[in-house]
């Protein structure tokens, strides 16, 4: 019995150790996924603002952040190429702005011909998957709603749906597209509400959202409050 007890105490040193290993295994590998997401976010934002044509342009790109990243030697005269750089950049954030400016007139274009949009006075598109009830709010009426807003690309900037709590405003308060558009809702209804540049932050940045985007609302009318 004493040989069966001795044996058991031997092996918990041995399982505290594994249970160790197995916890280190999982910040380690927490931790690369942190560091992968983080590394996938600059290149999110690096493809953002450059044209890279092909594999080779990325394999080269990569190498000149590894190599700087891990303090190597650089392997071209980095000051030599810094006006090449700049005049990329220049060019490349032209070629950006007006392919996403073709697209964006494409889409409003699109969006527009389906069954059921109402194009508003202020050039804002509403259009409705359920009807609701009730009176519809005044351009100065407070207003409690469910959105998520999102760009072209499907980027969601903000949803008070993720925040899990209604968002209450004064309709004069926000941008103009959701002034016009909210006062085509009855309570209990649902729309997309889809707000071209002029209607919404026109060329201002906002946090996540880049200057004259098109911004598209899914929106759900909880009540009208006064």
């Amino acid at each position: 019995m004493k040989k069966i007890i001795v044996a058991l105490l031997c092996l918990f040193p041995l399982a505290a150790c594994a249970q160790e290993a197995s916890d280190a295994s999982q910040d380690t590998a927490e931790r690369n996924k942190m560091l992968y997401s983080l590394g996938f976010l600059l290149g999110d934002n690096l493809k953002r603002q450059l044209i890279l044509d092909n594999e080779d342009d990325y394999k080269a790109v990569s190498q000149g952040m590894r190599d700087s990243l891990l303090n190597k030697q650089a392997q071209t005269d980095v000051e030599q190429y810094k006006p090449q750089i700049m005049q990329k950049y220049e060019e490349d954030a032209q070629k950006i702005i007006a392919k996403r400016a073709e697209e964006q007139q494409e889409y409003l274009a699109g969006f527009q011909k389906e069954k059921g949009v109402k194009v508003l006075d202020n050039g804002a598109m509403i259009k409705l998957s359920r009807a609701g009830s009730g009176k519809t709010p005044k351009a100065d009426s407070t207003v409690t709603v469910h959105y998520t807003g999102t760009l072209l690309d499907g980027t969601k900037f903000d949803s008070s749906r993720d925040r899990n709590k209604p968002f209450q405003t004064k309709l004069t308060d926000v941008i103009p597209c959701w002034t016009k558009g909210m006062q085509q809702m009855k309570p209990g209804a649902r729309a997309q509400l889809v707000c071209p540049p002029q209607t919404a932050y026109g060329n201002r940045p906002v946090g996540p959202i880049p200057p004259n985007s098109v911004l598209v609302f899914d929106v759900e009318m909880i009540s009208v409050d006064k």
